[in-house]
């Protein structure tokens, strides 16, 4: 907290401070014993009519009394990284948008509108690196027309949490009453160490989503749409460990996106009999051999925040999170999007 040199907290923001990245304390309405102050750290996304509104780093959004301030400052807006790559997070959004392509793509300004015929959100949501070229509501307008001429819910995908993402578009759209669907972390890490974690010998790799490797698949009906997104992508690559039988579906299988210095790992998934046997290891530590021969160094992958066993695995070949994103739906979509 900001400490005068009387040795008294006191309140270093203003209203001039939205859009930054502050530290707060303010006084527990409601205290328990013992428990008098809470601190807050995050974006300052709005300060109207009295009342603070901070979007903390995993994009919820705390709302403190104007007259509950004890102290307050502006911090940096991104605190050193402990662990992983060096990234920005314009850079990492596009090597993911890349990743998962859409089949049909158009510009507003700097946004991305991107459909996929309603398989996952990811394809089928708006990307808004930038300015729309136009105000957000026109913008949005013309958001929620795209889609609906596709049948499509309108989606924009946001994310908190890193320097250049999205505190105050989330609070805008928030403020128009679009609904956050779904939230979930990418997180990044060195490469080499992943390929190293496992023998990856029993692992098959091939360009193609062939039809075994589709029968682990969680997503079951996979039409020809679902098929583009899944091979499209710079240079993908698909790993499939085979079953203990023959006609049994895959023990495991995996997908690796190559893309310069990044390689972006997905669909990973495993028999539920053999998880926690180092099968998905096996999976990924073939496919990052093979983006290391391609010259990738640095990994990345996306995991929801509550898979608390997806998040333990990562956690353990090295990755941590970079930031979260989120996807806002348009208050009167109907939702028929699926996926992340």
């Amino acid at each position: 907290m900001e400490i005068s040199a009387a040795g008294r907290l006191e309140v270093r923001i203003t209203t001039a401070d939205v859009g930054k990245r502050v530290s707060v304390r303010s006084l527990i309405e409601h205290e328990a014993p013992g428990e008098k102050f809470t601190d807050t750290v995050g974006v300052l996304t709005s300060w109207d009519k009295g009342v603070l509104l901070i979007t903390r780093k995993g994009g919820e959004s705390v709302r403190i009394a104007e007259s509950a301030l004890v102290a307050g400052k502006v911090v940096p807006s991104v605190p050193a990284r402990r662990r992983g790559p060096a990234a920005s997070y314009g850079e990492l959004a596009r090597v993911a948008a890349r990743s998962w392509p859409p089949v049909e793509s158009e510009r507003l300004g700097e946004w991305e509108l991107r459909a996929a015929s309603g398989f996952t959100r990811r394809a089928n949501s708006v990307l808004p690196l930038g300015d729309p070229g136009v105000p957000l509501d026109e913008a949005l307008g013309a958001v929620r027309r795209w889609y609906a001429e596709r049948g499509l819910p309108a989606y924009v995908q946001t994310a908190t949490g890193a320097d250049g993402t999205q505190e105050l578009l989330c609070a805008e759209l928030e403020k128009r009453g679009w609904v956050r669907e779904v939230t979930a972390e990418l997180w990044t890490a060195a490469l080499a160490p992943v390929a190293d974690r496992a023998d990856p010998s029993g692992v098959v790799l091939s360009r193609e989503a062939d039809g075994a490797w589709l029968a682990r698949y969680r997503r079951k009906a996979v039409g020809e749409v679902a098929l583009r997104v899944l091979q499209g992508g710079p240079s993908v690559w698909f790993a499939t460990v085979p079953g203990a039988v023959d006609g049994a579906p895959p023990a495991a299988i995996g997908r690796c996106a190559v893309d310069g210095r990044w390689a972006g790992f997905a669909a990973v998934e495993v028999d539920p009999a053999l998880r926690r046997q180092g099968v998905g290891t096996a999976v990924m530590a073939a496919l990052a051999r093979r983006a290391l021969d391609e010259g990738a160094s640095a990994a990345w992958l996306q995991v929801e925040a509550d898979n608390e066993g997806a998040r333990a695995l990562y956690a353990g070949m090295g990755f941590a999170a970079h930031h979260a994103y989120h996807h806002y739906r348009a208050p009167d979509a109907d939702g028929t999007g699926s996926g992340r």
